[in-house]
C-alpha cells in the first residue's frame, strides 16, 4: 500500500510517497480501507517542526479518515467488518489503509457525503466540544476566529444551534469574510486589519462579546481578552499563528475567563458526552442543518500540494485527499 511520510522537517516537498505492508490491527483496533482523508492545518506545523508540542522524526501526518472497516481486533465490539466509519487517526493517516483505536470511531449515516463524513472524525467534534467548554448561554454574542477554516465554519453554525444570539466571525481576506457570512456569521471582521478589535466593539455597541473561540493564539488572543464582556469566556484550542502567549492574571481582573479545550481531553474525561455529541452532529449533517464546505479534493499522492494550499491560507472549507 501507499503511505505518506516525512523524514525531515521543512516545506511540503518533504512529504514523500512510500510503499509499506498493510498493517494488522491490534486487539482494540480496526483496519480501515480509506475513501478520503481530511487534511488539517496543524499537520503543516507538525511537518515543519513548529507545532506547539514536540514531534519526532521520522513521522507521518495525522488525519481524518473516512472508509470501510476491513478487519477488526478480537476485543472490538462497537463496529463490524463492512461498516463505514470516520476516525481521527494519529500517524500514517495519509494512506490506502490505516489502523486506529476503535474507541474513537464515528459510524457514518447511509447517505452522508465524503466531506460531511470527514468532519465527523474531528473537526465537527472539536467545534462542538470547544463551544460546550465555553458554556454558551441563550442570547450570547460569540466571536469565532478563523471562521473560514474547516473547524471555524462549523463553529459559526453550531454556535447558533446552541443558542447564540449573535455570531461574529473573523478571517483574513475579503473572500473569506464573504464565506463566513454565508456560513452563519452575522458580522464578519478582517483580523489582519489594524484596529480590528474596534470593529468588534462597534458591532457589540461597546459591550464586548460573551464567548471567543480562538485557534489563532498570539496577538489575536491577547487582543481578544480585551474584547470580553464581564464574565466572558475565551476558549483556546489551537495556535495557527505559531505563538502561545503568556497571560498575566491581571489581564483577567475584569471578570474574564480564559481556558483551553481539546477533543482528546473531552474523550478522556467525558467520553459519554462526546458520543452523545457525535450522534447529534451526525443528525445535523444528515438533515442539512449543519453544512460542510468542501474546498478541494486531491489524489493521495498530491499530499504536498494539499499542505501548500493550506499554508497559503487561500483555501476555504475542507481539503480532502482521495486514495
Amino acid at each position: 500500500m501507499r503511505v505518506i511520510r516525512y523524514r525531515a522537517y521543512g516545506d511540503p516537498d518533504v512529504l514523500t510517497v512510500e510503499e509499506a505492508e498493510v498493517p494488522e490491527p491490534g486487539p482494540a483496533q480496526v483496519l480501515i480501507k480509506a475513501e478520503a482523508i481530511g487534511v488539517n492545518f496543524v499537520e503543516t506545523q507538525r511537518r515543519r517542526g513548529t507545532a506547539p508540542f514536540p514531534t519526532l522524526l521520522p513521522n507521518a501526518p495525522h488525519g481524518d479518515v473516512v472508509g470501510t472497516v476491513v478487519a477488526a481486533g478480537a476485543d472490538v465490539r462497537s463496529v463490524a467488518v463492512g461498516d463505514r466509519v470516520a476516525a481521527p487517526v494519529e500517524g500514517e493517516a495519509y494512506a490506502d489503509y490505516t489502523v486506529t483505536d476503535a474507541t474513537f470511531l464515528a459510524p457514518i449515516p447511509a447517505d452522508l457525503g465524503l466531506a460531511e463524513a470527514s468532519v465527523l472524525a474531528s473537526p465537527a467534534q472539536t467545534a462542538l466540544c470547544t463551544l460546550k467548554t465555553a458554556q454558551i448561554k441563550p442570547g450570547d454574542t460569540v466571536l469565532v476566529h478563523a471562521a473560514s477554516g474547516s473547524i471555524g465554519h462549523l463553529a459559526l453554525q453550531l454556535a447558533k444551534i446552541l443558542g447564540a444570539g449573535r455570531v461574529i466571525g473573523t478571517a483574513g481576506s475579503a473572500h473569506k469574510l464573504d464565506f463566513a457570512r454565508a456560513h452563519g456569521a452575522d458580522v464578519a471582521v478582517d483580523y489582519s486589519a489594524p484596529g480590528w478589535p474596534d470593529q468588534v466593539r462597534a458591532a457589540t455597541q461597546g459591550r464586548g462579546v460573551d464567548v471567543i473561540i480562538d485557534s489563532v493564539g498570539g496577538d489575536v488572543l491577547r487582543q481578544g481578552i480585551g474584547l470580553l464582556a464581564p464574565f466572558g469566556r475565551l476558549v483556546f484550542y489551537g495556535a495557527a499563528s505559531g505563538e502561545v502567549p503568556q497571560i498575566s492574571p491581571m489581564e483577567l481582573i475584569g471578570l474574564q475567563f480564559v481556558t483551553g479545550s481539546s477533543l482528546w481531553a473531552w474523550w478522556q474525561h467525558r467520553p459519554d458526552e462526546v458520543r452523545t455529541g457525535l450522534d447529534r452532529l451526525a443528525g445535523l449533517l444528515a438533515s442539512g442543518e449543519l453544512c460542510v464546505s468542501l474546498g478541494t479534493t486531491l489524489p493521495l499522492t498530491e499530499a504536498a500540494k494539499a499542505h501548500q494550499l493550506i499554508e497559503e491560507r487561500g483555501h476555504l472549507g475542507r481539503v480532502l485527499l482521495i486514495p
